[in-house]
């Protein structure tokens, strides 16, 4: 009988050590604040059994063998989901609070140019106190070798950040250079410089929740695109994420069988839009009734809530969804919005995902803060986002398209594919009340009954402009559709442009503002 090889066996305890990354006492207390381990959050995000780790005995350089912590906080390899590779790292807090080092580091590098290289999607699940102090430089040039491939692979493969815990200093750069930020409420953390540090300087109390939680990142900063309840409740959206997307930049993302019929019409819709111009509307009533039934994934949900982005499914395929929300707002365009639009055109545009844009906005958000804050930059980069995407777009005028705001949205002149608008869309310069206070100054001052006059102009010039039948003359618009149509006017437009070739003139890249 051959005799047991006695390497196997340190094989194996060398393994079981690593999987006890900084000892049961610290997974204890993690699990006592209600957070996973490194390992557990892995099993979760990914399909079962399928994790192959890299680099699992890696250690801090020059540490003695008795003081060597395998692995040096940061678990690293590939798994699958819903049988697609993708490549993985998860900070462990049990090790030294995930405070990253000069290996830890070198391990998140190794497997994000891995990912690139073989055009898989990157998730990082975040979960540490900030860099190393005990590393010095070596930290920081550890965190600036990932923020440099996080730029590099941008618009490559996917990269979505799981903020599971604390996020602080310079490493909150890295998730902000990623496609998509998911955080848990009051767990996650995200900020530059911590509660004591603005204390000192500004004299200004706060603390980690109010300075950098989930709620604030969602609502505030525009930082985070989703926050969930839980670290499971977010390792299943990660992964229902993944399922919109494609493995990079050069597939198209999967589809997926959602049972809803694409010739589907939705009677309600022809009368939500009411006749009366000032009165609002749900524009999430217009998107849910289109898209394909329980595909709608709102993205920056409770951020510039005048605009409303996200990603969705018709007949199956993933697309991205652009609109105005006339409930809020009355969907003027504001810093904000503009922003949140430009960064999801831009999204979708690097990775193959069409885009559908509902319109209904009165214009720009008037104002001496707005104009001084840079309204112009910032509308300027929903303008360049939509010239520069050559992915299938269309668009739908469902009521008010004044303006600036219908040039930078989606308009057909911004190369937009196929333009409708429904019976109520307005398509003009400005609406009736100010068109008529301008056009017909003289006639107003000299009316015997002012108001009587000008109830009469504002109708004339309704008629004659703001119907869209006006923009249908002139082109602006390729059909005027009944809005219970919308759903499979829509389906048929995509399917006639899904293979839509269009080269722009070689460039290293543009300038956009920013």
């Amino acid at each position: 009988m051959a005799q047991a090889d006695p390497r196997i066996e340190t094989l194996r305890e060398k393994r079981a050590q690593a999987h006890q990354g900084g000892g049961q006492d610290r997974i204890d207390r993690q699990h006592a604040k209600g957070k996973l381990t490194a390992r557990e959050r892995l099993d979760l995000l990914l399909d079962q059994g399928s994790f192959i780790e890299l680099e699992p005995f890696a250690t801090r350089q020059n540490d003695l063998e008795s003081k060597a912590i395998l692995g040096d906080g940061v678990v690293t390899g590939y798994g699958t989901v819903d049988g697609r590779i993708v490549y993985v790292y998860a900070q462990d807090f049990t090790v030294n609070g995930g405070a990253l080092g000069e290996m830890h580091s070198r391990k998140i590098c190794r497997v994000m140019d891995l990912a690139a290289a073989n055009g898989s999607p990157i998730i990082g699940l975040i979960d540490s106190g900030g860099a190393r102090i005990q590393e010095g430089v070596k930290s920081l040039g550890g965190y600036a070798e990932i923020f440099k491939r996080n730029a590099q692979y941008s618009g490559v493969v996917p990269q979505i950040s799981l903020i599971l815990g604390p996020c602080a200093g310079g490493a909150a750069y890295s998730p902000a250079l990623t496609d998509m930020i998911i955080m848990v409420d009051k767990q996650s953390f995200m900020f530059l410089t911590g509660p004591q540090v603005i204390k000192t300087v500004t004299g200004e109390e706060t603390d980690f929740e109010s300075l950098g939680g989930a709620q604030v990142h969602l609502n505030v900063s525009g930082t985070a695109h989703l926050v969930t309840k839980d670290e499971q409740s977010s390792l299943k959206l990660a992964r229902a994420v993944l399922g919109y997307l494609p493995a990079n930049n050069v597939e198209n993302a999967p589809t997926k069988d959602s049972g809803d019929d694409p010739h589907r019409v939705t009677g309600a819709l022809n009368s939500l839009v009411p006749v009366d111009p000032s009165t609002p509307y749900s524009m999430h009533t217009v998107i849910e009734a289109v898209v394909d039934q329980g595909s709608f994934l709102e993205l920056q949900a409770g951020y510039a809530q005048n605009a409303v982005v996200g990603l969705a499914r018709l007949e199956g395929r993933p697309v991205g969804i652009i609109a105005q929300e006339p409930s809020v707002m009355a969907g003027v365009i504001d810093i904000d919005a503009a922003d949140k639009i430009c960064r999801t055109v831009r999204f979708c545009d690097a990775f193959n995902l069409p885009l559908v844009t509902f319109v209904d906005s009165p214009g720009f958000l008037p104002g001496v803060g707005q104009e001084h804050r840079g309204i112009i930059r910032h509308g300027a980069k929903v303008l360049f986002a939509y010239s520069e995407a050559n992915v299938p777009k269309v668009s739908v005028v469902t009521r008010k398209a004044y303006g600036g705001a219908y040039v930078v949205m989606s308009s057909k002149y911004l190369g937009t594919d196929i333009n409708y608008a429904w019976p109520s869309a307005e398509i003009a310069v400005m609406g009736a009340e100010g068109a008529t206070n301008i056009l017909y100054r003289k006639e107003l001052a000299q009316a015997e009954a002012p108001e009587a006059e000008r109830v009469r102009l504002e109708a004339a010039y309704r008629e004659q402009y703001l119907t869209p039948y006006a923009a249908a003359h002139a082109g602006y618009v390729d059909d005027v559709i009944e809005p219970a149509e919308t759903r499979p006017m829509i389906i048929k437009a995509l399917r006639a442009i899904q293979n839509k070739s269009e080269q722009h003139p070689p460039r290293k890249h543009g300038n956009m503002p920013v």
